[in-house]
């Protein structure tokens, strides 16, 4: 079974509007956790490795939504009233561009991510779930900014 291409016309592709505020490392760590845990749902039905997703969920349910609030908590401070709408945007755009991406890789998207449930399911603990989802090339829809130092912005996509 295919995940269903919610953006197969390329709807909502436009990036978000988040570059103005800088992300503090706690709001990083959950956008990286997030397009990981995206990444592992895309693959999980492309793939047909559901079951490794749900061990993934289970047995990370702890800091996966203690990820998710910080995550809410970065949209509510920089959005306010507008928070919940643009993080709901957020995770859909998100698995949007996960899934053209798998779409452009066509029958290699699998070969390509196979290993990554593995690897994710071999973490020792939830901490060092946002360490590896910070080393990995994941597929993120917005522009980001870290806050380094006062004054000094880095810019990562």
């Amino acid at each position: 079974m295919r995940l269903p291409i919610l953006l197969a016309a390329g709807i909502l592709t436009a990036p978000l509007a988040l570059a103005q505020p800088c992300t503090r490392p706690a709001d990083r760590a959950a956008f990286d956790v997030a397009s990981l845990k995206s990444q592992l749902m895309v693959t999980a039905l492309t793939c047909d490795e559901r079951d490794k997703y749900n061990d993934f969920v289970m047995r990370f349910r702890p800091d996966l939504m203690r990820q998710e609030r910080a995550l809410q908590g970065y949209f509510a401070r920089v959005f306010g009233s507008r928070g919940q709408q643009q993080h709901d945007d957020y995770i859909t755009l998100l698995a949007n561009a996960q899934s053209q991406a798998g779409l452009r890789d066509g029958t290699l998207f699998c070969q390509r991510n196979a290993g990554l449930m593995d690897e994710v399911l071999a973490l020792p603990d939830g901490a060092s779930l946002s360490q590896y989802a910070a080393a990995k090339e994941l597929e993120q829809p917005v522009d980001l900014t870290d806050c380094a130092s006062p004054g000094e912005r880095v810019a990562h996509k």
